[in-house]
């Protein structure tokens, strides 16, 4: 009977998280968006975080991540409960480690849900709360030759 069950593609896929890392390679936007290819998805939201050449007001030279040994186990913790909160049917998630340059890709999240406000609603809460959840800290070094630690949790 039409309209009893809603079709299968409106709910969430079964294992949607695609991709996750921690690299200290450079990141790749079309991997990343690649992997949250899927047919019944009407929407993908894709976030890109790249390094900027300021902060609270200092010229930002370079800096660098770093991360605990728990950081991909709390990725994963943070991509399922993505998952469990939206009707995703693709996740994928790459973070950078290592000597970052102005410019480079420090971050690329993408999720793909049934529709659009699904999918930025999903990747909103996926890169915030791999900013404030996920043990990876950032060592900014100004122009002025100060230096910045920043927690991401």
């Amino acid at each position: 009977m039409a309209g009893t069950y809603p079709h299968p593609g409106e709910q969430a896929a079964q294992d949607p998280i695609r991709l996750l890392a921690i690299r200290d390679t450079p990141l790749s936007v079309d991997e990343v968006f690649a992997a949250v290819g899927d047919d019944a998805a009407g929407g993908t939201a894709l976030f890109v975080g790249t390094v900027r050449n300021h902060d609270g007001g200092a010229d930002v030279d370079r800096l660098g991540y770093s991360c605990h040994p728990s950081a991909q186990d709390e990725l994963r913790r943070v991509a399922e409960k993505v998952a469990v909160d939206f009707p995703v049917r693709a996740l994928a998630a790459v973070h950078r480690v290592g000597d970052l340059e102005v410019g480079d890709l420090a971050v690329v999240v993408a999720v793909s849900c049934p529709h659009r406000g699904e999918a930025f609603e999903a990747c909103r809460r996926l890169i915030d709360d791999l900013k404030h959840e996920v043990p990876i800290w950032k060592h900014q070094t100004f122009s002025d030759g100060t230096e910045e630690w920043v927690g991401a949790c």
